[in-house]
């Protein structure tokens, strides 16, 4: 492993998925893992507005090494007893950034 790797490795469990820093334990897909669940990433990064009307969207960050084998649009991920759609799932340097959705009833 580089240098470069070796420091990247280090800061996202060290930083990122520290859980005196943004790292929380959740259950994802019935296992605990630490993730940083974030409800408000989707809507900022949409300038604020939600895609549909009748939906929940929220972004989860973690170790790919942690997470189920990645998963397409549509697929099903359950967090915290909670089931999601899969909007986009994006791996880069060890850490997913998970786009999900629920659609509720209005």
């Amino acid at each position: 492993m580089s240098a470069f790797s070796n420091m990247v490795a280090n800061d996202i469990n060290n930083v990122f998925m520290n859980l005196d820093e943004f790292g929380e334990k959740h259950i994802v897909d019935g296992n605990e893992i630490t993730i940083i669940l974030d409800e408000d990433a989707y809507r900022k990064a949409n300038s604020g507005i939600e895609m549909a009307v009748g939906e929940v969207s929220t972004m989860i960050y973690g170790k790919v090494a942690d997470l189920p084998k990645r998963k397409g649009y549509g697929a099903g991920l359950t967090v915290d007893g909670r089931e999601y759609s899969v909007n986009t799932w994006d791996e880069d340097m060890g850490m997913a950034t998970i786009s999900l959705f629920v659609a509720i009833n209005v």
